[in-house]
């Protein structure tokens, strides 16, 4: 539920009430004002109202039940529905549960995310009731040994502080930032972004999505919101909202559309604030089938080949954001069978996997990759992934792993499958292992597709041509198209991206090149004398076929790559 900012502002309420007169509600908004109270709040303090009528006012503008909470004593029972932690973040107090519904009391609007937040930790569905402000905080000193009131209203409302009362009178007064953020997100996830980068400036607060690989600047608040608007992202992601000194990392859980979705956040302080961003995990869009990646047909035949394979190692690589993950995740759907067992080891795990074993880094109590892979091999799967290789210690377990029978998945990142074998060389590897465990390699990178609705045929140089070592007879008789934009693309020329893949698969001498630890160049001639088909004539294929351009495939790859 977001909250309707069209309702009838507090103030009027509480005038239509006869809980307050214009000249009272005035002197409560100047107040609010002066103290960056709310006008609740203020008019309490001001001792022109107190916090029943409040109640019964937010009651009536949202359209709940009011309930006198004092008046009642609640049963261990109903208590025991939520513990000390939820009730103090949330400042919630259950006090009903009928068949799959709980009903909880509060003094605050609870808005969409809050609502679908309970439903998730609560695993009921939630309705909710608004009771005085004093008899909460009552209850949670009661019932959970929370705090007293005193204590409590100095962490009240945290994240209004900049927000001038007579604004908050015209809109939901609790849930004014929340909805800010629940907004910011469902429009970020609406035009397919997947990042959210709310950045302080000295002069401004800066927000940015990144729509296909590219960051976007968006329309953003008034900077007087930067404090409001990072301290409520902070305590979705549950992080210290008093530590504003240190890097932290939190993660949100809400739903849009009817769709789960999960946003890794960062916060890291900067010059002028701290600069937050979340990515976006949805799903529903990350994952997909095999066939979704884009995969030429023969290489799409080979990669299927070797996933039915027993054992041995599959590397994927790439830098970050290439959907490295997209990949694997789409192999291990693959390969998901009531009769297979498939453990991971993550960092983190981005999205939760039906009938498969997911174990999370946890560098705080020293659980690293290796010790994950050590202890999942007592567990007798038969296929395994490891996040990322990213020392010996790993590279040698996983290896060790693949040699007695189990497959492997895992990331490296290296610019290009031939560079894999020689980076776990580096790393201490030895040759011999290497090239016996390796069963393939695939270097990937993502390019944006042009929009299908505005498309132009585009004349192409001949120096462009041979930028990806094309000649002109080699595009005569096609059509090459560019970018034009329109309302679908909004203006941009492009929608959507999709993969660029380079499959490495070892034979007898490529396995004899990687034992007399041969370089990359050398593997990679191999490699394409054999039928490798490199990032660049992928690309190539695409943009023949009229999915992608020369200028996008420049962004990955050159000539000087053959």
């Amino acid at each position: 539920m977001l909250t309707d900012t069209k309702k009838m502002p507090l103030g009027k309420i509480l005038v239509g009430l006869k809980f307050a007169t214009v000249e009272q509600v005035k002197d409560g908004l100047k107040h609010g004002k002066e103290k960056s109270m709310l006008l609740g709040e203020a008019m309490v303090e001001l001792g022109l109202i107190d916090d029943e009528k409040v109640a019964r006012a937010l009651a009536k503008q949202q359209g709940v039940k009011f309930v006198a909470l004092s008046k009642y004593e609640l049963k261990p029972e109903m208590t025991a529905l939520a513990t000390q932690e939820i009730v103090k973040e949330h400042e919630i107090i259950p006090v009903m549960k009928k068949g799959r519904l709980i009903t909880v009391a509060t003094h605050r609007v609870l808005e969409f995310y809050a609502l679908d937040n309970l439903r998730f930790i609560l695993g009921h569905e939630v309705d909710w009731v608004m009771a005085p402000k004093s008899d909460i905080y009552n209850a949670m000193k009661n019932y959970y040994g929370i705090g007293g009131l005193a204590e409590q209203i100095k962490q009240d409302d945290i994240g209004f502080k900049d927000i001038g009362a007579e604004e908050l009178a015209t809109h939901d007064e609790e849930g004014y930032v929340a909805q800010l953020v629940q907004v910011l997100i469902t429009d970020a996830i609406k035009q397919r972004a997947s990042d959210i980068h709310v950045e302080p400036m000295e002069e401004k607060l800066r927000i940015r999505y990144r729509i296909d690989g590219n960051c976007v600047e968006m329309d953003s608040p008034e900077k007087r919101l930067q404090g409001p608007l990072i301290q409520r992202i902070k305590i979705l992601s549950k992080m210290d909202i008093a530590e504003k000194r240190k890097p932290q990392d939190g993660r949100i859980k809400t739903k849009v559309e009817g769709r789960d979705i999960d946003l890794r956040v960062s916060a890291l302080p900067c010059s002028w604030g701290e600069s937050v961003v979340m990515r976006i995990l949805d799903k529903a869009k990350n994952l997909v089938g095999l066939e979704i990646l884009g995969l030429h047909s023969s290489d799409f035949d080979r990669f299927q080949k070797i996933l039915r394979r027993p054992n041995g190692i599959f590397l994927v690589t790439g830098p970050t954001g290439s959907g490295k993950t997209t990949t694997l995740y789409a192999a291990l759907n693959a390969l998901n069978r009531p009769d297979v067992k498939i453990i991971t080891a993550e960092d983190p795990v981005e999205y939760n996997l039906n009938g498969i074993n997911q174990a999370q880094v946890n560098h705080t109590i020293d659980l690293s990759f290796a010790k994950i892979l050590r202890a999942m091999l007592r567990q007798a799967p038969n296929i395994i992934l490891v996040g990322e290789i990213r020392d010996a210690e790993t590279a040698e377990i996983a290896i060790q792993a693949a040699l007695t029978g189990h497959l492997v998945f895992s990331t490296l990142h290296t610019n290009d499958a031939p560079g894999a074998l020689t980076r776990l060389i580096d790393m201490g590897v030895k040759p011999f292992l290497v090239a016996s465990a390796v069963q393939a390699i695939m270097a990937q990178r993502l390019v944006r597709v042009l929009c299908q609705h505005c498309k132009q045929p585009v004349q192409v140089s001949e120096a462009d041509l041979k930028m990806v070592a094309l000649t002109p007879d080699q595009v005569r008789g096609r059509t090459l198209y560019g970018p034009n934009g329109c309302k679908e693309c909004k203006g941009i020329g492009y929608r959507g991206r999709m993969g660029i893949y380079e499959l490495m698969e070892m034979n007898a001498p490529l396995r004899e090149l990687t034992f007399q630890k041969a370089s990359s160049l050398k593997v990679r001639q191999e490699a394409v004398q054999n039928g490798m088909t490199t990032l660049q004539v992928d690309g190539v294929r695409k943009v023949l076929e009229g999915k992608t351009t020369i200028e996008e495939i420049l962004t990955i790859t050159h000539r000087d790559d053959l």
